[in-house]
């Protein structure tokens, strides 16, 4: 089996030139891990999120899978998102979509993909709640991004009907969620306008209140 000598090559450029222009770099990083914000995006390869935000590497906390969604009971990414909050005090997350998303026209697609059509049912469960909305557009670019858009705010929601992050808020930690998306034709993000800072801006019905277990 080749060892892919060229990436390993690629490295040891990048390290160069990381250390040429910053020669305490690795030792700041190796010591720890000080990120304002988590990122919670797609897989897609195209979608580097450090590059994305002009950001140098320690800067950013990355949580990446298909279609960028925050089940409610999945535990690899509520595990980022504790961590996130609880021990590294990031003050941002960012759910970040993209336009032209793969698993979001699986869905607009009703194909079968195999076991990834497991994992995709949470944005056809968005697609159902704004079915009505989604139908009504007849050209269907425009209902691909309005899909990828929605399904954006729906895993904001997600992430801020956390019992992490609703403790955090009652703690009086500075923390807020935004909804994002990446045109990959244009290397441009785009602001949802769907920022939320505190349990006041969600449905009363996913607030929560820590208490003791007596």
């Amino acid at each position: 089996m080749k060892e892919l000598k060229h990436l390993f090559e690629n490295n040891a450029k990048w390290a160069r030139e990381k250390l040429a222009q910053d020669p305490e770099i690795f030792n700041r990083l190796a010591r720890k891990q000080a990120p304002k914000y988590l990122w919670i995006g797609c897989a897609d390869s195209r979608i580097p999120a450090n590059e994305v935000l002009g950001l140098e590497p320690g800067e950013v906390f990355v949580h990446r899978n298909v279609a960028n969604i925050v089940p409610h009971a999945d535990i690899n990414s509520l595990s980022v998102i504790q961590y996130g909050v609880e021990y590294l005090k990031v003050e941002h997350i960012i759910v970040c979509g993209h336009y032209g998303c793969g698993g979001v026209q699986a869905v607009l697609d009703k194909g079968q993909y195999g076991l990834v059509d497991n994992w995709l049912r949470f944005v056809r469960d968005v697609y159902s709640q704004e079915k009505e909305v989604l139908d009504a557009l007849q050209d269907p670019q425009e209902k691909w991004n309005r899909l990828v858009e929605l399904n954006v705010i729906y895993q904001v929601m997600n992430v801020c009907h956390t019992t992490i992050v609703q403790n955090a808020w009652a703690q009086g930690q500075k923390l807020a969620v935004h909804g994002w998306i990446y045109d990959i034709s244009t290397g441009l993000l785009k602001d949802l306008k769907c920022c939320i800072s505190s349990i006041d801006q969600i449905c009363e019905v996913y607030q929560t209140l820590e208490k003791g277990i007596d």
